[in-house]
């Protein structure tokens, strides 16, 4: 899969802008401000349908406009899949796939593949679980594009019995809340077996990564602990997980009712690495914890293009300016043949070579190669 071209409209900084990459390694060089991470945003909410640095829709659009516009194409084989997003400032965002209306990040996911790196992926491991819950559930959308509908469904049914519990606390009504908990259960087994079952694949593609690494991180494992229910395994059954979700949202009926919020689901998990026997949160060193960084995304890469069957494109931004000489050696050596895009503020660093871009003030330009 490779983008043929991307035009944006009031997007960031960028008022208009048009680009035709290379099919091969592109790489986008500039200042800061200049405008090549927002080149690379625009182009993974395109596979995403939001942004990669986890900014809010309001913020995409230029401050002197209304709404932005993401347009791009991709080919995959024989085939050409043209994207357009429309984001206004405020309301719902108008998303059309080849000239026809779509309603969902399931329809762009099953159409577009983008895998990315990013400076602060080592949050990932450092930080607490938001950010792998994150993680794990983009995965579980890049494996099976219909992951997505039950993730938003979970989230819009969530939505709506906080909301219940926020207006009424322990004056609830019994039976309104059981009609949520009944849908809340349901969606959540869903979404937490796509989840694990995600997480499973990962592993072993993890570890070869990781053991690439030689002598610095002694095996990695996922432990995935669901709130209220315990340890889960990849072997678990849908029906019986809603069940348990179901009787834990039970027993938890009265801390929500005091506390106006829901306690139990898969939006409070937690996702534990280990690296050998330690959690790779606290116990592991710098050095592993970056190499499991980068590795995680390395692994989801491999994993997607295996279960997917297509090379997705990648995009590096600015990740080997975090990177040590030897883990950007190790990346280096596994970027696919095909389309990657690179960006970069110090190109005399840049381990990668492919067409050269310069952007500045809201413009990019082919000049040569790097």
């Amino acid at each position: 899969m490779r983008l043929s071209w991307l035009q944006l409209g009031n997007f960031r900084c960028h008022r208009t802008l048009e680009y035709e990459p290379a099919p091969g390694t592109n790489v986008l060089v500039g200042g800061n401000g200049a405008g090549k991470t927002s080149i690379l945003e625009a182009l993974g909410y395109l596979g995403l349908f939001r942004s990669f640095r986890g900014s809010p829709d309001a913020a995409l659009v230029n401050e002197d406009a209304e709404a932005a516009v993401v347009r791009g194409q991709f080919e995959r084989g024989e085939s050409s899949i043209r994207i357009e997003i429309e984001i206004p400032r405020n309301g719902r965002r108008r998303l059309l796939i080849n000239g026809k209306r779509a309603q969902s990040r399931a329809a762009v996911a099953e159409h577009v593949v983008v895998v990315t790196f990013l400076p602060d992926d080592l949050e990932m491991v450092k930080r607490g679980p938001a950010l792998r819950r994150e993680y794990a559930d983009d995965l579980a959308v890049q494996l099976w594009p219909a992951a997505a509908d039950d993730q938003q469904q979970y989230e819009r049914a969530l939505r709506q019995r906080n909301v219940l519990l926020r207006q009424e606390g322990r004056d609830v009504d019994g039976a309104t809340l059981e009609v949520w908990d009944q849908r809340l259960s349901q969606l959540g087994a869903r979404v937490l077996m796509r989840r694990v079952a995600a997480l499973g694949q990962l592993g072993p593609v993890l570890a070869e990564f990781c053991g690439e690494v030689a002598g610095e991180v002694d095996g990695t494992a996922w432990v995935y602990e669901a709130a209220g229910l315990g340890p889960i395994g990849v072997d678990g059954d849908a029906d019986k997980l809603a069940e348990r979700l179901k009787e834990a949202l039970d027993a938890a009926r009265h801390t929500d009712t005091e506390r106006r919020s829901t306690s139990v689901g898969p939006h409070r998990d937690e996702i534990i690495l280990m690296v050998g026997r330690r959690d790779a949160r606290t116990r592991a060193s710098q050095g592993e914890q970056r190499t499991v960084a980068v590795g995680l995304r390395v692994a989801a890469y491999d994993l997607v293009r295996r279960q997917r069957k297509t090379t997705p494109v990648l995009v590096l931004d600015d990740v080997f300016s975090e990177l040590d000489a030897e883990r950007g050696a190790h990346l280096v050596k596994r970027l696919p043949d095909g389309q990657v895009f690179v960006s970069t503020a110090r190109e005399e660093d840049m381990p990668v070579h492919g067409a050269r871009w310069i952007v500045e003030h809201g413009v990019v330009r082919r000049e040569g190669s790097i």
